[in-house]
């Protein structure tokens, strides 16, 4: 278990996880939450899911974190995929959860080598599947 700056620890199936997205492509997502101190992994969407369940599996009332892997095709035709990092705070979730995200998201994105964009998002028209693709191409 690696421990994060903000004495936060990230249990060792997070990194296993995240791995298993991006090596062998085997999830959609995963999403995250803190636990008794711990970033563990709260769900994890096969690669059949869509973006709209990925968006669906985020609670509209805490906190979360989340990786999505966007797969999408080129203007020149070439199969691509980007993976993106998820700060999911809602604006009606208590102030002490986001703190504790906001405190220890960056140290938790570092230990998922990998990602390749991050969106911040307290409502989810913040995540649209539009700005995703924006923010890929």
């Amino acid at each position: 278990m690696a421990n994060a700056a903000s004495g936060m620890a990230v249990e060792d199936e997070c990194k296993l996880k995240f791995q298993e997205l991006k090596a062998k492509r085997s999830h959609r997502f995963i999403v995250f939450k803190i636990e008794q101190q711990q970033i563990v992994v709260d769900k994890v969407g096969d690669s059949t899911q869509s973006y709209d369940d990925f968006q669906a599996s985020l609670p509209a009332d805490e906190c979360r974190y989340a990786v999505y892997d966007f797969d999408f095709v080129t203007d020149e035709n070439c199969q691509k995929s980007k993976i993106f990092f998820i700060a999911w705070s809602p604006e009606n979730s208590r102030v002490r959860m986001k703190m504790v995200y906001a405190s220890s998201k960056d140290r938790f994105k570092r230990e998922l080598d990998g990602i390749q964009f991050e969106l911040q998002a307290t409502d989810p028209s913040e995540m649209s599947l539009d700005i995703v693709k924006e923010r890929a191409f």
